[in-house]
């Protein structure tokens, strides 16, 4: 019943996401083609190793070898001239022109000119870049093509070459050559909404690259998009398929080695016949036949060329889609008509702007109406009302022609979309033409929810967000969320935050989507120029050459070793190096979730397995992470909105992002991620707001809990690490350190009373101090004072006082008592030292969260007040050692003085904590950095101006001290005013110097007249130095100096509240873990630690009050309550980003644009309506003017007059539709119009026979049709002994007998006797437009048989499936591997055969004659006529339609039969198909299903 070889109607759609995409060019069908070294370059941002000129040696040699030119080698003259009047050969191009072989004598002289043997094929001579004359910097892209290059190798230049991305779109626009006009508005319209869809979707817009027609108006919307704002979000490629003999102006893109550039110059005033370029097109493919002024030569091969690109298929983020191609029509000629034609025949669906004019208008008023009212005269009129100029050179075939072509474009609705201005809220021709895609995609036949998937994938690799909720998302089909998974995570890797968002909306949730292999197809999917990518690249190279000689394969371990670099080692590693036989869990308290680990594909990523694999995971915050490592603003905010743990996340994404911007090279990333971590740490400042005024304790809590998700570490370690300094300051966090500060006392207490019972403690029996907690109030003693002399706050002031003491002592040993011999104050100082040393020891290897002892030390000496004391005691160390060397008693001194100070600096750290003074010491610490950038310009004129003094005053000083003194010593006291004497010889004085440099203890004399007693060096210049010297450091640089700091203060000023908060951590954090009593009772502290640590073997724990665990419940409850308060936030900033100034100056600017545009709308659908009513009237009126002339003529003669010639009634016009209804209904109301439909295609399979046209009227024999002379086709097959000859030669054709037996052929049809005329049988339903018997194998019914094999669907537990009530039966099918449908497994029989020949083909032997058996006991379902497209005038196909159903699933027959099949050709596919009317099956073969599923009471 299938054609044997039909032609492709579509190209077949991806069965889904678990598929390998084929490769985008197989560069293996290409003939001859030189892979180029561009193709190596897998990344757009790793650049090629090839210089700009070196790309354009190689583009020289490659193109050359790949691509031709056309090249005429016989010069024929030709009897018509040039436009400039010379002899011109019949390729066109002058004797000139020609090479100087094809002017000699050929050995073809004399013969006709044939384009087929007289025009070659050479290396093309024009290609490189193209610059269009005053026209600014504009380059562009261009090439010489022959008619006949490979649609491959232009592929292949324009994807590796050009540097073109491979498109999501393909859009074909077409229509009039020649300029037309165009309403305002409408041209408005288009040019934005074609410009909108192109660079939204990422689309190739080809055209005819011509400066005139549909091409200037393409050239002109991308002209108007480059010269608006939206410029800077890419540009619009525009490609222009023109003919090269057409071009006016060629000659100076001619260069054999390539342009680069060359100058084209427009010039349409001297164009004449031909045509100039587009300037605004990108690209050019100049299409060559060797011919000059002939048009029309590119179409061949642009067909092609959108044809192969449409077949290639795009992968993105695991999803691989077919490109979809879309055909654009304005205005447009009988050209046109054929284009749109081929279009729709080859599955193209095609949008048609209304009011463009001619062709376009004509099928645009027409689309709306039945199939059966589009008739010769409906045509023939609007013809003449649409082509009033060229509507005289119709003739009568052209108007048949273009009726049947138009009949048979309306046809298929699916494919055929009107934009109307203003229908039907219709504003924009992007959204027209993505709405054409999918309807073609909706119409086209699927399994199960491919459809719907397919328009899914569209939609996501369009980015249109709109597209897809308006027509996908929709009460039409319901989606499973796991059925979105795929596309999910495409949209997650292609970065679509908009499409997750909505995702997230219809049920996809984040716990069933992220599995281990998701996680590790996402990592492995990062964006090359990612930072974090590069830095994976670096641990597995690292590993690659530590281990393995193969490149390790990505793991999640790597992953977490680099998110520990960034998080710090204070966070334990977030994915463990997985071991044998573990498996996954959820590191959040949310039950009944699992996450399962198998999978290869992406499809395959989201079927669950029982791998094990040891990690804890959360979801979201996986999903954070990764969306964080590749800084991606929007897609984090939307993922960060379904954490649970969202502080510690926000802090987690803010500390990740600084450490990135440190690394980042690209100062615009960097400083995104700067403006993005600060974002982070205001999101998690406004969520701990939100805690806090609800709870300040269990914000607290939220503070210090243990947190699972991000290694074990917690919010104020999170924002610690980070440098969150607002975050920290924050009044809540502020409050909570205070509370541990002051530790069981309550923070009212006065600091007065604190010291006072310091120094008298008995006085905690009286109340003086008051405590938190109501029980210790009334303990005893001990407890009060185990309370009070543990807090930090007593701590600290126990040390400030045993610090001062220290210092006093030691100030009274250096000054007072510094024996020869160590007194006992001495000792004192050395005990007191040693318990400091201890303090320092037990700091550095504190370790409770077991770091390591190289963290702590990196932790230890990261602080500079470590370094100081640990400076100190070194320096106290030197220093005791050479006391107690008596020869070195004075040196040991001096060191243990200068000790001393870095001692007393130390104190600065004690009074940071110091409301009042802790700000002004970081204002100090700041300004000691511009004091060193200070005297580093100071140096520079010191040692300059003292360099120049010193060699001038001075001869030949030999003494290193003095040499100091002179450069250095006294040019550095001269700024604060110890001018020298001898500077000007005004005080200048033998007698306070050494002559001869000789007195250790006096300077060298100055140039002197020793006769004289006068200094003998030149006074004024020496003034004049020091006059620019003191000018300049005394007055530019200190003052430069004062304005520094006062820049420094100012600055600092600002956040010195917020830093002085973020470092009174530190040193609350230091004395809460400090032993209570201070040095040097300290050391008995020391001592019960040291037998905890090493004989007990105690670990170190970190105190709870900063670091707790909280059991499970507890936890899921705080995080609950954490996420009830982070949805109030997320609303209150929505609110208050909709109460903006400049948020509701764009609102009320949307409404008033939407008012404008419903405004418009509302006069467009008033003055549509009335247009069609007057243009019905106006119909009316003429036919009661003709009616009634009539009746006038037949009563002037007396008689009833003839029926002929009574006025045919118009058919009334249809009120405009949606065109998305249009499909489905007129699809019921008009399943055949009444006639056969594929047996009238002008196309005619597998050959390049086209049928003469025979619209709907034209088809019953009966109707008269003068000008029909269909062409005779009978095909030549191998199997002659089964055929009936081939030919229309009378004497052959007379041995048939038709309407009987005709030997083992039964000529009788099912319909009865048919017409035998001229020695031919016609078709029973009408003309074909095509005699003989075409490709079938007799004249008259060729008799098939079709099996219809059913059984009912079930489950797995066996029960029969339902839909709508109706039980589900499912069929057998097969595909043949030219085919892309399904068909039933039946067709024609041999002569004296029972079964059908492709049913042999996929049933064993053994299995023929019980298949035969079920085949006689079948109910016949249909038997009749196939309207199917190799029928013809003379011959057509008829069927029987046998139900073979097996009603038990355990029926031996239906086991055996299942058994038995088995295809013979490895390119045929069987399969059970459930019985759907959307099924991929030949429209034939549905009527049958559709009839044996009305037999059974079916769904269908």
């Amino acid at each position: 019943m299938e054609p044997s070889g039909p032609r492709k109607a579509g190209s077949e759609q991806e069965d889904g996401f678990g598929v390998q995409p084929r490769r985008v060019v197989d560069l293996g069908l290409v003939p001859n083609l030189r892979r180029s070294n561009s193709s190596l370059c897998k990344s757009r941002r790793l650049q090629c190793p090839f210089s700009s000129s070196a790309k354009q040696e190689h583009l020289s040699s490659w193109i050359p070898e790949n691509i031709k030119k056309k090249e005429c080698v016989y010069f024929v003259e030709s009897s018509k001239l040039s436009d400039a009047g010379k002899v011109v050969c019949e390729c066109g191009y002058t004797r000139e022109q020609h090479l100087e072989e094809a002017t000699k004598p050929h050995a073809c002289q004399g013969k006709e000119w044939d384009p087929k043997k007289h025009v070659q094929e050479m290396p093309t001579d024009a290609f490189g870049d193209i610059v269009f004359a005053g026209l600014g910097q504009k380059v562009g892209k261009y090439v010489r093509v022959s008619q006949d290059t490979p649609s491959s190798v232009i592929y292949h230049l324009m994807t590796q070459h050009w540097g073109l991305d491979v498109p999501n779109l393909l859009i074909s626009v077409t229509g009039g050559a020649k300029n037309f006009n165009m309403k305002l508005r409408l041209k408005s319209i288009f040019r934005r909404g074609l410009v909108k869809v192109a660079q939204t979707t990422g689309a190739w817009v080809i055209t005819g690259g011509s400066h005139a027609g549909v091409m200037k108006q393409v050239g002109e919307a991308v002209r108007d998009f480059s010269l608006s704002s939206g410029y800077k979000d890419g540009e619009v490629i525009t490609i222009g398929v023109a003919t090269w003999g057409s071009i006016h102006n060629r000659e100076g893109l001619v260069h054999p080695t390539g342009s680069f550039p060359a100058e084209y110059v427009p010039d349409e005033e001297g164009q004449g016949n031909l045509t100039c370029l587009d300037c605004n097109h990108s690209h050019f493919i100049l299409v060559d036949d060797g011919t000059h002024g002939q048009y029309g030569v590119e179409i061949p091969l642009r067909t092609q060329l959108e044809k192969f690109i449409s077949e290639q298929t795009k992968e993105r983020g695991g999803v691989a889609i077919k490109i979809p191609i879309v055909c654009v029509v304005l205005e447009g000629g009988p050209g046109t008509l054929h284009t749109i034609y081929n279009a729709i025949t080859n599955g193209t669906p095609c949008v048609i702007v209304e009011g463009s004019g001619r062709v376009a208008d004509v099928i645009a008023q027409v689309a709306g109406l039945p199939v059966s009212a589009i008739t010769i005269g409906l045509i023939q009129q609007k013809l003449s009302e649409l082509f009033q100029e060229l509507f005289e050179t119709f003739t009568e075939g052209r108007v048949v022609e273009w009726t049947k072509k138009i009949q048979d474009i309306v046809r298929k609705r699916q494919l055929l979309t009107i934009f109307r201005e203003g229908k039907d809220g219709q504003q924009d021709v992007d959204v027209a033409i993505l709405q054409a895609l999918l309807k073609a995609s909706r119409s086209q036949d699927h399994f199960g929810h491919e459809n719907w998937d397919h328009q899914l994938k569209l939609a996501v690799a369009w980015n249109r967000v709109d597209i897809a909720r308006s027509e996908i998302f929709t009460d039409e089909w319901q989606w499973k969320p796991s059925d979105l998974h795929p596309t999910m995570t495409a949209a997650l890797i292609s970065n679509k935050p908009e499409f997750v968002k909505l995702f997230l909306e219809n049920g996809v949730q984040m716990t069933e989507l992220v599995t281990w292999d998701t996680l590790l197809y996402l990592y492995e999917n990062l964006e090359p120029s990612c930072l974090f990518h590069s830095k994976l690249q670096k641990v597995l190279a690292e590993e690659r050459l530590a281990c393995a000689p193969t490149a390790p394969r990505l793991q999640m371990h790597h992953v977490a070793q680099v998110l520990r670099e960034l998080l710090g080692d204070s966070t334990q590693p977030l994915y463990p190096r997985p071991r044998h036989g573990d498996r996954p869990r959820l590191s959040l308290p949310v039950p009944h979730i699992k996450l399962n680990v198998q999978g290869v594909s992406l499809r395959s990523l989201y079927k669950r397995s029982s791998g094990h694999i040891t990690f804890t995971m959360d979801p979201v915050r996986d999903l954070l992470i990764w969306a964080i490592v590749q800084n991606r603003r929007e897609l984090a905010g939307i993922i960060w909105a379904q954490s649970q743990d969202c502080i510690a996340a926000a802090l987690a994404c803010s500390k990740i992002l600084k450490e990135l911007s440190k690394e980042e090279e690209d100062t615009d990333s960097s400083e995104e991620m700067l403006a993005l971590a600060d974002e982070y740490e205001l999101r998690a400042i406004g969520v701990f707001t939100e805690c806090y005024r609800k709870d300040e304790e269990r914000a607290q809590k939220l503070l210090t809990r243990v947190s699972e998700a991000w290694g074990k570490t917690t919010c104020l370690q999170l924002a610690l690490e980070a440098k969150d300094m607002k975050f920290v300051s924050h009044g809540g966090i502020q409050a909570f350190l205070t509370k541990v500060w002051w530790g069981q006392l309550c923070v009212d207490n006065g600091l007065w009373r604190v010291i006072l019972c310091m120094l008298a403690f008995p006085l905690l029996l009286t109340g003086l101090v008051s405590f938190r907690e109501k029980r210790l109030q009334a303990l005893g003693g001990p407890a009060r004072a185990r309370a009070f002399f543990s807090a930090p706050v007593v701590v600290f002031h126990l040390n400030i006082l045993s610090y001062f003491a220290f210092l006093c002592l030691f100030a009274y040993v250096l000054m007072v008592d510094f024996q020869p011999t160590p007194s006992w104050s001495e000792c004192l100082i050395y005990l007191w030292l040693f318990s400091l040393v201890c303090e320092e020891m037990r700091q550095l290897f504190y370790d409770p969260d077991e770091c390591g002892l190289m963290k702590m030390a990196s932790l230890y000496f990261s602080d500079f007040w470590n370094k100081l004391d640990v400076g100190a005691i070194l320096l106290f160390i030197a220093g005791l050692t050479c006391r107690l060397i008596p020869a070195t008693l004075y040196p040991g001194r001096v060191i243990l003085s200068l000790d001393f100070i870095m001692f007393c600096l130390r104190l600065m750290h004690i009074f940071t904590v110091s409301k009042t003074l802790g700000p002004k010491i970081i204002i100090v610490k700041r300004m000691m950095k511009d004091v060193f950038f200070f005297l580093f310009l100071l140096a520079v004129w010191v040692v300059s101006f003292g360099v120049a003094k010193q060699a001038i005053l001075i001869h030949n000083e030999s003494r290193v001290d003095w040499i100091f003194r002179g450069v250095v010593y006294h040019s550095y006291l001269t700024i604060f005013g110890q001018i020298p004497a001898y500077i000007d010889g005004v005080n200048f004085d033998l007698e306070h110097c050494s002559p001869n440099g000789t007195d250790p203890y006096k300077p060298k004399c100055p140039e002197s007249d020793t006769t004289q007693q006068r200094p003998a060096f030149p006074e004024w210049l020496t003034v004049i130095l020091l006059c620019l010297y003191l000018l300049f450091t005394n007055i530019l640089l200190l003052n430069l100096l004062i304005a520094m700091f006062n820049y420094t203060f100012q600055q600092v000023q600002e956040h010195t509240d917020q830093i002085w908060k973020f470092q009174r951590h530190d040193l609350i954090e230091e004395y809460h873990g400090r032993p209570p009593a201070p040095p040097p009772l300290i050391l008995l502290s020391h001592l019960q630690l040291l037998v905890k640590r090493l004989v007990l073997k105690v670990p170190a724990k970190r105190h709870t009050q900063l670091k707790n665990k909280l059991e499970k419940n507890e936890e899921a409850a705080l995080l609950s309550w954490e996420i009830y308060l982070k949805e109030n936030y997320l609303h209150n900033q929505q609110h208050q980003h909709h109460q903006r100034p400049e948020q509701r100056i764009q609102d009320i600017s949307e409404k008033v644009d939407s008012m404008v545009d419903l405004l418009d709308m509302d006069r467009l659908k008033r003055s549509g309506p009335t247009e069609q009513r007057l243009a019905s009237l106006e119909e009316q009126v003429a036919q009661m003017a003709g009616s009634l002339h009539w009746i006038v003529r037949t009563l002037k003669d007396s008689g009833f007059g003839s029926a002929a010639g009574v006025p045919a009634l118009a058919p009334p016009k249809a009120p405009d539709e949606p065109d998305a209804d249009l499909a489905g209904r007129r699809k019921e109301e008009e399943p055949g119009d009444g006639f056969h439909v594929n047996a009238r295609h002008l196309l005619y399979p597998v050959s390049p026979v086209t049928r003469f046209p025979v619209p709907n009227e034209k088809v019953p024999w009966e109707t008269e049709f003068l000008i029909y002379k269909p062409p005779f086709y009978t095909a030549e097959r191998k199997d002659t002994a089964l055929m009936d000859p081939v030919g229309d030669v009378p004497d052959l054709l007379a041995k048939i007998r038709y309407n009987t037996l005709d030997g083992p052929t039964d000529r009788r049809s099912f319909h009865g006797a048919y017409v035998v005329q001229d020695g031919l049988p016609l078709n029973p339903m009408g003309r074909t437009g095509l005699l003989g018997r075409g490709s079938l194998s007799c004249f008259g019914p060729n008799h098939m048989l079709h099996p219809v094999v059913t059984r009912w669907r079930r489950n797995q537990d066996g029960v029969i499936c339902r839909k709508s009530i109706k039980k589900m039966l499912e069929v057998l099918v097969v595909k043949q591997p030219l085919s892309g449908l399904w068909a039933l497994p039946g067709g024609s029989r041999e002569p004296g055969e029972t079964l059908p020949r492709k049913l042999k083909q996929i049933l064993l032997r053994e299995a023929w004659p019980e298949v035969e058996g079920l085949l006689q006991r079948g109910s016949e379902v249909y038997k009749g006529y196939v309207d199917d497209p190799r029928n013809t005038d003379n011959a057509w196909v008829e069927t029987v339609a046998i139900s073979i159903h097996f009603p038990d699933q355990n029926d031996m027959e239906l086991k055996r039969l299942n058994s038995h099949l088995h295809a013979c050709d490895p390119g045929v596919s069987i399969r059970w198909q459930v019985v759907d009317k959307r099924i991929p099956l030949y429209v034939n073969h549905k009527t049958i299903l559709q009839k044996t599923a009305v037999l059974f009471g079916a769904h269908y």
